[in-house]
């Protein structure tokens, strides 16, 4: 059984190394980032070329099911994967984290929502954590950031005034904790990804009475099937093995 597993996610590395070597399992990674945490087995880099490029490729590759492990806000290849197997009668499926709970966030739908609601609310001194293409909705904003990512933004997508964090997750509680107090921080804004890897940002910025900006996550294509954890994927690939 060969399997496609379209990850960069830790969920997509876990799911590599339970499948490893008993599936063919070729994981593809976007290629954004220089340096990624690379999964056990065989690794493609790069885009497929939009939908006809992934169908092409799981015809010449003799694909028999595709797994979606990449990030929530992955959503150009989500939808591709989607219309691809379908196209071909692929088996797909989604592994698709569990969102955070909303509390007391206040909602958006989309970067640009989040950087009208920081000027709106008059918010001074910003925890960002968006990621590296979610700088250039807040370049013009008069508020000072504190910007985390796993690489650097480009320069002209960035506020005026900021400091730029390079790094990547896991985080703990209570470093989250001293980072928003040490940085007199009075608003998170980050994306709704799930996951427990990031999940310590939002338990420090309510214990500070931080505010929380949310960006809530794209919704799925129509009639896809999802799991929500690891284990529940591997049962998913071995029932069509």
């Amino acid at each position: 059984m060969r399997v496609l597993l379209l990850g960069g996610t830790a969920e997509g590395r876990a799911l590599a190394a339970h499948l490893h070597p008993d599936v063919d399992v070729v994981s593809s990674l976007a290629g954004r980032v220089p340096d990624p945490a690379l999964p056990v087995g065989e690794v493609r880099v790069g885009g497929f070329g939009g939908v006809d490029g992934l169908a092409a490729y799981l015809s010449e590759h003799r694909v028999d099911a595709v797994v979606d492990a990449t990030h929530p806000f992955a959503a150009t290849i989500t939808a591709h994967a989607a219309s691809a197997c379908r196209r071909l009668g692929v088996p797909s499926v989604v592994l698709a984290r569990p969102a955070w709970p909303h509390g007391r966030a206040i909602v958006v739908g989309s970067d640009a929502q989040a950087a009208d609601v920081v000027a709106a609310q008059a918010f001074s001194r910003v925890f960002l954590t968006t990621g590296r293409s979610g700088t250039a909705a807040f370049s013009a904003s008069n508020a000072w950031f504190l910007i985390r990512a796993v690489t650097a933004p480009d320069g002209h997508t960035l506020p005026p005034r900021h400091q730029l964090v390079l790094s990547r997750g896991p985080y703990r509680y209570d470093d989250e904790l001293r980072l928003l107090r040490d940085h007199d921080i009075d608003a998170l804004v980050t994306k709704n990804s799930g996951g427990d890897m990031t999940r310590a940002k939002l338990d420090a910025a309510e214990a500070l009475g931080v505010a929380v900006v949310m960006v809530d996550r794209p919704a799925l294509p129509d009639g896809v099937d999802t799991v929500t954890t690891v284990d529940d994927a591997v049962e998913w690939v071995r029932a069509r093995g």
